[in-house]
Formats: structure tokens, sequence, C-alpha cells
């Protein structure tokens, strides 16, 4: 029986599937390849967390990365999930600007580790 829902938002991945951790955590998985596809889930689903990619992209004109449309989108719910974005180092700076703007829970660079995954969702269930 599943506890809680996670959504992991994989757009474009090049990193371990964590599904099986997400599940022996407890965790129902709703996964999408897109932000358009996370926010149509969003309307009748209801996250405790959300784990996604921050994926730099210098040809939007008022925004860094697609995350900022979610963050967008999720401040309008009464109760907010819990955020983990995965990051490249070399986007590190332009991350930092987004992750000033929105709370963003937990933050991981790549290469990600399974332990470390493993650490925030026992830290989440505490």
């Amino acid at each position: 029986m599943f506890k809680s829902i996670l959504m992991s938002i994989v757009e474009l991945g090049g990193y371990p599937s964590f599904s099986e951790l997400y599940k022996q955590c407890g965790y129902e998985i709703i996964e999408v390849t897109s932000m358009r596809k996370a926010r149509i889930e969003l309307k009748s689903k209801q996250p405790k967390v959300i784990v996604t990619e921050f994926n730099f992209q210098s040809d939007f004109r008022d925004r860094t990365s697609s995350i900022e449309t979610l963050m967008a989108s999720l401040q309008a719910k009464d109760q907010r999930p819990i955020i983990i974005v995965f990051y490249e180092k070399e986007f590190a700076h332009q991350y930092e600007k987004v992750s000033s703007r929105f709370k963003i829970d937990y933050s991981l660079s790549y290469p990600i580790e399974k332990s470390q995954m493993q650490k925030i969702l026992m830290a989440i269930e505490m």
C-alpha cells in the first residue's frame, strides 16, 4: 500500500532510475517527461514529493529553465510538495538564481548516487 505520491519529471535523464527506491520508500510514482505534462497531472494529483531536473536553457527569454514554470504553478497550491532538484555542476550559477527565488527543499548535483536519494527520502519521512 502506497502512503504518498511522488512525481518524477524526467525531461533529459542521464542518471539512474530511482523508481525502485521510490517504491521501496512507499511512494506511488507518477513519471512524466515534460513540465507541461507535470502541470496537467498537478491539476488532479497532489504529490508529496516532486523530483525534477534543472535543465539550463539560454534560449528562454524570461526564465532560465522550465523549473520556474513548475514553481509558479505550485504557488497556488494549498499544500506545497517537497521539491528535489538535480542539476549539472557547470550550471550551478544559473541554478542558484532559480533556487534563490523559489523554495527548493533539496538540491543534488550530478552524478547522483542512490544513497543520496535514499537519505533524502528517509529524512522526508521523519
